[in-house]
């Protein structure tokens, strides 16, 4: 019985001390154990004794007296290829949080506006990639509006200085974006002067003697496009005609995915004007972009086939009844004489022996008659992309491309044979 006694009372002692204690502040009991120091061996065979850690001391404390060999060195910071070395807080940069009521929100909803866009001078672009192309190019930034403060941070702090940063509920960017998905960060920004800005250095690099002109662009989707497309040939400029869509429309920014800061964009050209900005010696060529009289036979005279569609010769056949009105009155033979005399020529045959433009025209309107005019004055011609019969017309945008990597294409092999030419001389 005593065996018994003895082994039971064994089996219940407990292992470690138990010490209780009264807890003034929390009033409860706390039970605390009493643990004897831990011996480290490690492979080098130095034996460190690490000391217990009591109920109040913190394990950031435990682990700075724990073995050297243990602790990590710390790491540098690594900043953004995007920022400067300077912190947010050395950058003295403030924000304001808007309010219900703020004033200063109403001017996004204005902001849209083309005529509130081209009377103050600003444009609005949204989303962190287009806005950082933006600062890169030489932009100036005046207001930017964000939901998240990690959305400004991303930016160049040395391009934020004197810039008001308003940080507002996302919500807000919801009601003003036209995006599915907006992406938290809108700015307003003084309208880019192409002269003033700095294009991408790899983008000056590939420059063509190629320019695109957009005669009546109407769809900003289309717009868009074409002017990526124009970057990725390399063209030196884009002219648009007074008439087409704006350039700085939130839809054609989109669509355009940063093609705005890789090429020279000017806008609301004049005609009579237009010529200014096209290099010495430049020939005009059109595009036709319809494909109905592909499959005619070419002539000397694009006046046997028809400049565009029948539905898009509106404009057109208002000049001829004009002009057959006053037929009457004039010699025999002297009729029609306002109509330009253009050759035809396929577009994959050469027509890059000195710098060219090419016109392209909206699908709604086609092409202007000043376009057919210029063209016949600097002694361009009509460039035909044949389609198969049956076919109404391709995309203003499918076309644009067309030619313009048609052009680059020609103008590379140019420059293999006179390399060529030059090795073997």
């Amino acid at each position: 019985m005593a065996a018994l006694v003895k082994g039971w009372w064994w089996a219940t002692r407990p292992l470690l001390w138990v010490v209780q204690t009264w807890d003034l502040d929390g009033r409860r009991w706390v039970r605390a154990l009493r643990r004897s120091p831990v011996r480290v061996v490690f492979p080098s065979g130095q034996v460190v004794e690490r000391k217990p850690t009591g109920p109040g001391k913190q394990p950031q404390r435990a682990a700075a007296e724990a073995s050297p060999y243990e602790q990590q060195p710390k790491q540098p910071l690594q900043v953004s290829p995007t920022q400067t070395p300077c912190t947010w807080e050395e950058s003295g940069l403030r924000y304001d949080k808007a309010l219900p009521g703020d004033r200063r929100l109403s001017v996004m909803t204005i902001v849209k506006s083309r005529p509130f866009r081209e009377k103050q001078g600003k444009i609005l672009l949204e989303g962190r990639r287009l806005i950082a192309d933006a600062l890169k190019a030489g932009a100036v930034p005046k207001v930017f509006f964000f939901s998240r403060l990690e959305y400004i941070k991303e930016l160049p702090i040395d391009k934020l200085k004197g810039v008001s940063l308003i940080k507002v509920k996302f919500e807000d960017i919801k009601d003003w974006s036209d995006l599915v998905t907006p992406q938290g960060i809108m700015g307003i920004f003084a309208k880019p002067d192409h002269v003033k800005m700095t294009y991408p250095e790899t983008q000056l690099r590939h420059l063509l003697p190629l320019l695109l002109i957009c005669d009546n662009l109407r769809d900003p989707g289309n717009l868009g496009t074409i002017l990526r497309s124009a970057a990725g040939a390399g063209c030196s400029k884009v002219l648009l005609t007074k008439g087409c869509v704006d350039a700085w429309e939130p839809k054609v920014l989109r669509a355009a995915m940063g093609a705005h800061f890789q090429v020279p964009i000017i806008n609301n050209l004049d005609w009579e004007t237009l010529p200014n900005y096209l290099p010495t010696n430049t020939r005009v060529y059109v595009a036709d972009n319809c494909g109905l009289h592909a499959q005619a036979q070419l002539s000397n005279k694009a006046s046997d086939h028809g400049w565009v569609c029948e539905q898009r010769l509106s404009r057109l056949h208002k000049y001829e009844e004009e002009v057959e009105e006053e037929e009457d009155d004039l010699e025999p033979g002297a009729g029609k004489a306002w109509l330009p005399e253009l050759e035809v020529q396929s577009y994959d045959l050469d027509w890059t022996e000195a710098p060219a433009a090419v016109v392209i025209g909206g699908e709604t309107h086609g092409l202007s008659l000043e376009s057919l005019q210029l063209a016949e004055s600097t002694g361009g011609k009509r460039l035909l992309i044949p389609v198969v019969p049956g076919v109404d017309s391709l995309n203003s945008a499918m076309a644009a491309s067309i030619l313009l990597f048609e052009g680059k294409r020609q103008l590379r092999v140019k420059a293999e044979h006179s390399s060529r030419d030059r090795v073997n001389h």
